[in-house]
């Protein structure tokens, strides 16, 4: 309804209602349009994937969906013209796979590692579950003493062969024994739990630059290394399980998780090194850096395993699958520091002076103002530097650590399930199992993302 004036104006008293939208850019017909045929480049990209999927995916479904074979015993079923996948291969194997050659009666051990580290990591990952700093602290530092006195039995006598090979006192003056007890030992087992704990309240400090919680860091870090020794010292009474009988997705996992949760902070100190304005820890951060980023990963693994005990005292020969813990975590931690040195030189200068301005210390300005905004602009380098590492893990075999990828090969040798198809099954069921982790990884990456807004869009 509008007012018409003698001169031809007129004044609208109520707004027009809106045309609909065209009918091409409307439900799937238009959604086809805007996104698959938009331009003649698209379409022809559009008909190569339809063509592609077709060529792919029917023929996968045919051998791992409907010509498979779902029962047998042996290699018998397995065998004829037209046979799919040989799944009864996988189930015959599957403990081989998941344990490796871990005693069938232990198995349990695993199990509740598997558990238990599910029930503390999904809590974890959710951002809005609550006490998250005890979840933490559980995952962290618990979790790991924990997984290791199950795995390997505990009762290792850590704390001999620490005061052993490190001691000041005892190796000097031998045991020194009063009224029963052997004071050398525990001199030795304080003064090498106060340097851990001097080490770790000075790193806090820097930091934090704050002198209390430095302290309590000091403190925390005392008692913790003395609870983890010995605890490692008391026997639960379970039996001892070499880590040459771990195998599967057990060496796996045992290795991409320990890789990843040190290569961050370790990555983190690295690449903060290399930015200071200190000449001996740029240097010698860079020089860390560009000499596990010059060495292939199989380099790595065979100078830890064959070289490494050329080198140390007589009589210490570390456990192979801790050598090449080891290894793999300095040589991700080198690439992990470069990707987070693109995050920081991304915080654009204001930044620091703004930080600086509010009084800040050093320590304080990285760690509340600094690193939170670098770390999110490089999660996605960050993931995909998880998801290398957690691949690159089938390298172990190269020093005889069978992991998953490993515990399959040698599963092949048995002539009791010999057929034209079992390399394929076994090849395909790795497949799914690695894309599984590394697919559930970059799509909490995505979420993450998306959840701190870190796209920039507008």
């Amino acid at each position: 309804m509008s007012l018409t004036f003698d001169d031809g104006t007129y004044i609208r008293s109520e707004m027009e209602t809106p045309l609909p939208p065209p009918v091409r850019n409307l439900g799937p017909i238009g959604w086809m349009r805007e996104n698959l045929f938009s331009s003649i480049l698209n379409t022809l990209l559009t008909f190569f994937g339809i063509g592609l999927f077709l060529l792919i995916v029917p023929p996968l479904v045919k051998f791992m969906l409907i010509d498979a074979v779902w029962t047998g015993e042996n290699r018998e079923a397995c065998l004829g013209p037209e046979v799919g996948a040989c799944w009864p291969f996988i189930g015959a194997k599957f403990g081989q796979l998941i344990y490796g050659f871990y005693p069938f009666d232990l198995r349990w051990r695993p199990n509740i590692v598997f558990a238990l580290g599910a029930v503390l990591l999904v809590p974890l990952l959710v951002p809005s579950w609550p006490m998250k700093r005890l979840n933490s602290l559980l995952f962290f530092v618990v979790y790991p003493v924990v997984a290791f006195v199950l795995l390997t039995g505990g009762n290792i006598d850590a704390s001999a062969f620490l005061l052993e090979r490190f001691g000041l006192i005892r190796p000097l003056t031998g045991d020194v024994i009063v009224a029963g007890v052997n004071i050398a030992f525990w001199v030795d087992f304080l003064l090498t739990a106060l340097l851990v704990a001097v080490v770790a309240g000075a790193l806090i400090g820097l930091l934090g630059g704050n002198a209390i919680s430095a302290g309590r860091t000091t403190l925390l870090a005392f008692a913790g290394f003395g609870a983890v020794v010995l605890i490692w010292d008391v026997d639960f009474g379970l039996t001892y399980v070499e880590t040459r009988q771990w195998g599967g997705l057990l060496v796996t996992l045992v290795i991409a998780v320990t890789g990843i949760v040190a290569s961050l902070p370790l990555g983190i100190a690295l690449a903060l090194g290399r930015r200071s304005t200190m000449p001996i820890v740029r240097l010698l951060s860079v020089i860390f850096i560009e000499f596990w980023r010059g060495v292939p990963l199989i380099t790595v693994l065979f100078f830890a395993t064959y070289m490494l005990p050329l080198f140390l005292p007589s009589g210490m020969n570390p456990d192979g699958l801790m050598r090449a813990l080891v290894g793999v975590a300095l040589f991700s931690a080198a690439y992990m520091a470069e990707v987070i040195r693109g995050g920081l030189q991304a915080i654009s200068k204001g930044q620091y002076e703004g930080a600086m301005a509010m009084g800040l210390t050093w320590g304080q300005m990285m760690r509340l103002i600094i690193l939170p905004q670098a770390l999110t602009l490089v999660i996605p380098g960050i993931v995909n530097s998880f998801i290398s590492l957690f691949k690159d893990t089938t390298l172990v075999l190269i020093v005889s650590i069978f992991d998953f990828l490993g515990q399959l090969r040698a599963s092949f040798t048995d002539p009791n399930w010999a057929s034209p198809v079992t390399l394929y099954t076994g090849f395909a069921f790795a497949g799914l199992v690695y894309f599984f982790f590394c697919f559930g990884m970059s799509r909490y990456s995505l979420f993450v993302e998306r959840r701190l807004n870190t796209s920039h869009r507008h």
